[in-house]
């Protein structure tokens, strides 16, 4: 299974943090798959970059998100966009494919069906 978790790299009191795509069964610090961005806690407004598009790629492909790294999308807004593309676009998928099976009733259709049957 693939997880997206924290790497951690730096001195020992100077952490940094890159956020990568890992094999679950790989070291903390083990080789990764792909960086999709790292994250700074010590700066005074912490630093947080992202790869959008890459994160939501591997969420597609059924990557797992620790809770840190979870919670550190939320502030992101990659979780919010990964939401929207997987439930309104099933929604809007599915409204269509019910409108495309169900069979649209007009009314000079049953006049013309009760038309038949009395003759």
């Amino acid at each position: 299974m693939v997880k997206l978790r924290l790497k951690r790299m730096g001195t020992i009191d100077k952490p940094f943090y890159r956020i990568v795509a890992v094999d679950s069964r790989k070291k903390r610090d083990g080789k990764y798959l792909e960086c999709v961005g790292y994250y700074d806690p010590k700066t005074d407004p912490l630093t947080l970059k992202v790869e959008a598009d890459r994160v939501l790629y591997w969420l597609g492909v059924g990557a797992q998100p620790s809770d840190t790294v979870r919670s550190l999308f939320r502030k992101a807004g990659v979780m919010e966009t990964w939401h929207n593309l997987r439930f309104t676009a099933k929604t809007d998928e599915e409204t269509q494919i019910v409108a495309e099976t169900e069979p649209v009733i007009i009314d000079s259709e049953i006049v013309a069906e009760t038309e038949g049957v009395n003759e």
